[in-house]
């Protein structure tokens, strides 16, 4: 309550008074609520009644709300063309503009309405250099669509596309998926990026239980937005803080809640970036200890993409605060962590129930004994890449098959639309990480084109760019180092032999070491024509082991 603070401010409260406010008002607590409202992305359209009842929760418990914006991209629009060159980069925009607006206006707390893929990870940085009381609510997701009876998301209509390329579907059928794919406002209804990131929240303790699952359109949804924000009134009474709440114990549980839902390999990038932010070791969070708790804790739900539950059934079983409760009876969560309500873990699961076996496993009969995601490592990715294990045919655990390298994307999709993947491949797409996009652009178009090809339980992909959390199949992203930084991912040659072990966590390319030390040795990696803000990324980025946070 800065603006309260005698003569020193009476400028500044001047200014208030411009805006029509009384010395009541000014008086309270102020709280900013970053809303991402946008009217081009399905998943924020709706967030102006997200905040509305956010602004009306934090005026019954006695504070001043004021509405402020964050820009965001929707990472589906984005895809397949440049755009997606600005989707990872624009999380960093987010957090400076957070910290900026926050700061400026001294904010005594903020409220984060948010939902889709890297506003979440952005605002959640911001958040955390601002560190003043805050909490989050996102908007929901998106209802499943149906089609003849089949529940259909994004990824349905992606792979789809793969369908009419391939010529296994017309276009008449082609023109079914594309109508009833996405039915509603919300982010799309498998566990992608977006439902990843507000899963996680929960599990993080940064938003109220329903966060990640109540569906957009579910009038709950104002509900939990309104107690949203009657809770941040709570948190500035209690002076309870992000980075009080945000300690190495919350990473790691939300890194259980990962494994354990099977969230999006994206996910590995934006906890390493909240990890950098907050200043935590690498003994303390990296993508080893992310490796060792995947290998203890096993995977209960399986949604969309890698099976054929969605968000929606999720809430009905239970919501993440059931899986929570999962995890901690079988001692696989930290139950002591403090949240945003102002209650731990323990307590604000206690009542929480597992309301379908079937959609949330119990630990005893999970679908797999180890968590969604799996860390690869060998000559060709020494840092570390990245897969949705969950989300691969076993018969594609292992793998071995001459590469087939292209130097981006649109190259790969020329192959793939043309037909010259045969099964077997394994399709490398480098110059695609966060130096060499440079942005690091998700790839679901040449994974779905895979899928759709009746390809995905044959061909591989690998890539030191990124694979959209609607990716399945044998998709191995994150390579590090990337091409564009000197990484044997570089210099694979077409018909290199490239062998993949999922279950051994390795992925080597079958050349001698002299042979690649030869290569290395005269290599000059590409730089890709860049301007404006992507060029000032490339100088500036880290690499994807470190969660391509800005150095």
């Amino acid at each position: 309550m800065i603006f309260t603070n005698g003569s020193n401010m009476a400028a500044q409260r001047s200014l208030l008074r411009a805006l029509g406010w009384t010395e009541s008002e000014i008086s309270k607590p102020l709280v900013g609520i970053i809303c991402a409202q946008s009217d081009i992305i399905p998943g924020h359209t709706h967030l102006s009644e997200i905040a509305r009842a956010v602004s009306e929760g934090v005026l019954a418990a006695g504070g001043k709300p004021v509405v402020v914006p964050s820009i965001g991209v929707c990472d589906g629009i984005a895809m397949g063309h440049k755009g997606m060159r600005y989707s990872l980069p624009s999380r960093e925009i987010i957090a400076d503009s957070a910290e900026i607006l926050a700061t400026a206006h001294a904010f005594d707390a903020i409220v984060f309405v948010g939902n889709c893929d890297k506003i979440i990870p952005g605002m959640l940085m911001g958040a955390v250099r601002v560190n003043v009381p805050a909490v989050f609510v996102s908007g929901g997701p998106m209802l499943a669509g149906r089609k003849e009876g089949k529940k259909l998301s994004l990824s349905s209509m992606f792979e789809a596309v793969g369908a009419y390329t391939s010529g296994k579907i017309d276009e008449k059928e082609l023109s079914a998926y594309e109508c009833t794919a996405c039915p509603s406002c919300g982010s799309c209804s498998g566990m992608f990026t977006a439902n990843s990131m507000n899963c996680l929240l929960e599990a993080l303790g940064m938003a109220l239980p329903g966060n990640g699952t109540v569906p957009a359109v579910y009038s709950a949804r104002i509900a939990l937005a309104k107690r949203t924000g009657e809770a941040v009134m709570k948190l500035i009474e209690r002076n309870l803080r992000p980075r009080d709440i945000l300690t190495p114990t919350a990473l790691k549980n939300a890194e259980r809640l990962d494994m354990a839902i099977g969230a999006s390999s994206n996910s590995v990038l934006h906890l390493l970036a909240l990890a950098s932010e907050l200043g935590f070791s690498k003994e303390q969070i990296s993508l080893d200890t992310m490796n060792a708790i995947s290998a203890e804790t096993p995977n209960l739900c399986r949604l969309a993409p890698a099976g054929e539950h969605y968000i929606e059934e999720l809430n009905e079983a239970g919501g993440i605060s059931a899986v929570i409760r999962t995890l901690i009876d079988a001692n696989l969560f930290d139950g002591s962590a403090m949240t945003a309500a102002a209650l731990t873990q323990e307590e604000l699961t206690k009542n929480a129930r597992v309301l379908d076996s079937e959609i949330i496993r119990p630990v005893s009969a999970p679908y797999s004994g180890y968590g969604g995601l799996a860390v690869l490592k060998g000559n060709l990715a020494k840092e570390g890449a990245v897969v949705k294990k969950s989300a691969v045919d076993p018969k594609m655990y292992c793998h071995s098959g001459p590469a087939r390298v292209f130097d981006s994307e649109e190259e790969a999709m020329l192959a793939i639309s043309g037909n010259r993947i045969k099964a077997g491949d394994v399709v490398v797409i480098r110059y695609e990480g966060p130096k060499g996009g440079p942005g690091m652009r998700e790839m679901l178009s040449p994974t779905s084109s895979i899928v759709g090809a009746g390809l995905g339980d044959t061909v591989a992909l690998i890539t030191d760019g990124r694979f959209s959390g609607a990716t399945r199949g044998a998709a191995i992203g994150h390579v590090c180092p990337e091409a564009a930084a000197g990484g044997v991912i570089g210099v694979v040659q077409e018909g290199d032999m490239i062998e993949i072990d999922i279950e051994k966590g390795e992925i080597n390319l079958r050349v001698p070491d002299e042979e690649i030390a030869k290569r290395l040795a005269t290599f000059t990696p590409k730089e890709k024509p860049a301007e404006g803000y992507l060029k000032r990324y490339r100088a500036l980025v880290a690499s994807a082991s470190d969660g391509a946070v800005l150095r």
